[in-house]
């Protein structure tokens, strides 16, 4: 087992209860080379199939990458950043949302909706023992060009799942980012009525 672990309880403090597993969530870089089993893998997209979304028109797909040819063609389009250490990541994924609305016209909440659905994969991924990092460093055009995305979808984001591994594995301009991040305070997020008024 990698020596290299966070205790995030002791990272993250929520200002009111809340299930452990959203202090849990967050974005390592450090990728245990280990397969991760189908079944659970499924699970991930599972969990991500039942997030709400506007007429449930589910606008969400994913094309993901679980073979080395699969990731090599995702390497051509990654930024050589994140390359250096998303590589090492079992299985690699492109989320998308399809961005038409039934009436004609666009679906104003696509983005809004496939986003839901990456949280929901997120926080199974932890539940799961798994690890899981999104990405926006990559070429949007040269991904759909590489992966054949039809027009009318909108490419948001690279995700990278797997077990989480040795932080001293990261390059030093990674290691030192290597941990739980904070959040603002709640005051700071929540208006009262109208935008800027205080939330007491």
């Amino acid at each position: 087992m990698p020596e290299h672990r966070f205790d995030v309880q002791n990272e993250r403090h929520a200002a009111y209860d809340i299930n452990p597993i959203f202090l849990n969530r967050w974005s390592s870089r450090a990728f245990l080379e280990k397969e991760i089993s189908n079944e659970i893998l499924m699970s991930l997209f599972e969990a991500a199939r039942w997030a709400p979304s506007a007429s449930n028109l589910q606008p969400w797909r994913y094309i993901v990458a679980r073979t080395e040819e699969e990731k090599g063609m995702f390497a051509e389009f990654i930024s050589a950043s994140n390359k250096t250490w998303c590589l090492k990541a079992p299985v690699l994924a492109l989320i998308l949302s399809h961005t038409p609305s039934p009436a004609g016209g666009v679906n104003g909440s696509h983005a809004f909706d496939a986003g839901a659905s990456w949280s929901y994969l997120a926080l199974e991924a932890v539940r799961q023992g798994l690890i899981s990092h999104a990405m926006a460093g990559f070429d949007r055009e040269s991904a759909r060009r590489l992966l054949g995305v039809p027009d009318d979808y909108d490419i948001h984001a690279v995700i990278a799942i797997g077990y989480h591994g040795d932080a001293q594995s990261l390059s030093d301009q990674h290691l030192q980012r290597e941990q739980p991040s904070g959040r603002r305070e709640l005051k700071e997020t929540l208006f009262a009525g109208r935008f800027g008024n205080s939330f007491e």
